[in-house]
């Protein structure tokens, strides 16, 4: 194990970080390079928890030993082995699922403090995705393991495993909803600045999945574009969560946690393509080839749930003062079954987009009707790029 005097200045640094754990320190600390840490064992190890009725668990660990309060960023992984060799293919790796050889599963939302939960769900989905249970053939009691991950410049490290067990059941499994960001500002939707919920598409903007790319299945986190008319210096930020400002990307095109950054702003009028990389950490735009897309008067929805009218009219996203709109929503009611569904524009089919992919996808002239599955949906459209998503109305 290496020991590395640090600064008073490290220290004093250190020492500020809100989110790091209680510790016992000395006075005169060193950097350390721990190896493992501890997983505290829960209470309800053996309790074999029903989770259809249970709501969350919670898991508790001491920080590792690093000589101070590091900013360290945690992982609740659960797997099928008490032995740390066997965990080596994540849910999250691509096919890992669909062909049987996940063994171990990054559950709940990550951590920088020494304690979270994980919704009952969230176990109960691991534990379909590394079992595979069929249908009428779940068993009464499951033993599984859990384990923290902890990742602190630049070096992994992990917990004791701990056994736990549980009443599993049986579950469809789907992909995870995009995890979505948001454009908002004086030049996005009514311009108003209004963030929650009840403004998507008439306020705030979804980025859109981009065709081509893959999105965790767990998560949902993905690269997501926009692609739109920007005029000479209005005023827009991008936020990760509906109603809430604390995560952004703003000034400098940089990302953001608390605090009031800079709005972001255009030095030209124009169309813009707009890139988010959440993973990576990055956001950058760049000036579309095409200037002068055609911009219509009306875009319509048609489909089975509207016998195939041409005159169901999409809202308009961009209504502010100047605004050169391309984006267009629409509310569909399919919750008594699937229906089929079509973008034409002007009322008339001599220009009209579609695609077989839902919930997401990328329309074509000419292209297949989308087959929506039933539920109630917000469907966004740009007519720029073809790009559609439906988001599930709740």
């Amino acid at each position: 194990m290496k020991y590395t005097k640090i600064t008073a200045g490290l220290l004093m640094g250190a020492a500020l970080l809100l989110s790091a754990c209680d510790s016992d320190l000395d006075n005169n600390p060193t950097l350390q390079t721990p190896t493992t840490f501890k997983l505290n064992t829960p209470a309800y190890a053996n309790a074999n928890l029903d989770l259809k009725t249970s709501s969350a668990l919670a898991f508790s660990w001491s920080q590792p030993d690093y000589g101070f309060p590091a900013e360290v960023n945690y992982q609740i992984q659960l797997g099928k082995s008490a032995t740390a060799a066997d965990w080596t293919t994540s849910t999250d790796a691509a096919g890992a699922v669909e062909n049987g050889t996940a063994n171990y599963s990054n559950v709940g939302d990550g951590a920088k403090v020494c304690k979270t939960s994980v919704t009952a769900k969230d176990v109960a989905t691991a534990l379909q995705q590394l079992y595979k249970y069929e249908e009428g053939k779940v068993p009464a009691s499951q033993t599984f393991y859990a384990r923290v991950r902890a990742i602190y410049a630049n070096d992994t490290i992990y917990s004791n495993i701990v056994a736990l067990t549980a009443t599993p059941y049986y579950m469809e499994l789907s992909d995870a909803e995009i995890d979505e960001w948001y454009l908002v500002g004086g030049c996005i939707g009514d311009g108003g600045w209004s963030n929650d919920k009840d403004h998507i598409g008439s306020s705030i903007l979804p980025l859109y999945p981009e065709p081509g790319q893959t999105y965790n299945k767990r998560t949902g986190v993905g690269i997501l574009t926009y692609t739109g008319y920007f005029p000479k210096g209005g005023e827009f930020k991008i936020i990760h969560k509906a109603g809430d400002w604390t995560t952004q990307v703003a000034g400098g095109w940089k990302f953001y946690e608390g605090g009031n950054p800079a709005n972001m702003s255009m030095s030209e009028s124009g169309y813009y393509k707009i890139t988010l990389d959440p993973t990576k950490k990055t956001c950058t735009y760049e000036k579309v080839s095409k200037q002068d897309p055609a911009v219509y008067n009306e875009i319509d929805i048609a489909g089975d749930f509207n016998s195939w009218s041409t005159t169901t009219a999409m809202k308009p996203v961009n209504t502010y003062s100047g605004a050169v709109n391309h984006d267009w929503y629409f509310d569909i009611d399919a919750s008594a079954g699937a229906t089929k569904a079509k973008f034409l524009a002007n009322q008339a089919w001599t220009v009209n987009w579609g695609n077989t992919d839902f919930p997401w996808g990328a329309g074509t002239q000419d292209g297949s009707n989308v087959s929506v599955k039933a539920g109630k949906w917000r469907v966004l459209f740009n007519d720029i790029t073809g790009q559609y998503h439906f988001i599930a109305l709740k």
